[in-house]
């Protein structure tokens, strides 16, 4: 059984799949299929869609079928009346993986909203030097990259390649809680060595024997 967290109409929401329900529940998949479009004429469109996103998996003939995206509420419409001893742990199972990816993303949460403030202090650091000027408005993209490099190996290019994501997402939502806690650190301290007067160069070489030495320790 698994729990995870799938971006959804540009929200990440904990889902899990009705194929792996009907796996873990050992039913047929067209049976799941059956008892959620059961759900469906008993609730409106709206609220329907709230709970199951419908999407599609590759067949073993390589045809695609169609699948849901199983939200936590969704998930307990669904298994109610799934009975017995062995349904009963299996439920309990899924909703300690809710509690625990729930708790997950709203640590992620947390940190994007912290690393705003971050990123306007980098921002506004770099503005107030000739880092901006220098570079022709593309100081924080810049060290942004450099950061970036330090910390995963790839600027911000590569990492959107990396995650399938194209400009106009964000790539901070796709970076694990653990990420966006380096990004912030590290963003923290070149925004305090810019107001120092360091340049680019500098700092650059500066962070990656900082990086590198946490690494060897």
């Amino acid at each position: 059984m698994l729990v995870e967290v799938k971006r959804i109409d540009k929200q990440e929401r904990t889902v899990v799949s009705s194929l792996d329900i009907a796996e873990t529940f050992e039913k047929e998949h067209r049976n799941v299929l059956a008892d959620i479009r059961s759900i469906q004429k008993d609730i409106s469109s709206a609220e329907f869609s709230a709970l199951f996103n419908e999407t599609t998996y590759k067949g073993l003939n390589g045809k695609k079928n169609p699948a849901y995206l199983i939200t936590r509420d969704g998930f307990t419409l669904l298994v109610m009346g799934y009975t017995g001893e062995k349904a009963m742990k299996f439920k309990l199972a899924y909703i300690k993986q809710f509690n625990a990816m729930e708790s997950t993303l709203q640590g992620k949460r947390i940190e994007r909203e912290k690393g705003i403030a971050v990123r306007q202090s980098l921002t506004k650091a770099l503005q107030q030097s000739t880092e901006n000027e220098r570079m022709h408005g593309h100081a924080y993209s810049t060290y942004t990259n450099c950061i970036y490099k330090v910390l995963f190996g790839m600027n911000a290019k590569q990492l959107r390649e990396k995650y399938g994501i194209d400009k106009k997402e964000n790539l901070r939502d796709y970076l694990s809680e653990e990420d966006l806690r380096a990004v912030q650190s590290m963003e923290c301290l070149v925004s305090g060595l810019v107001d120092c007067g360091w340049g680019y160069d500098q700092i650059k070489e500066f962070i990656q024997q900082n990086n590198s030495a946490k690494i060897v320790a």
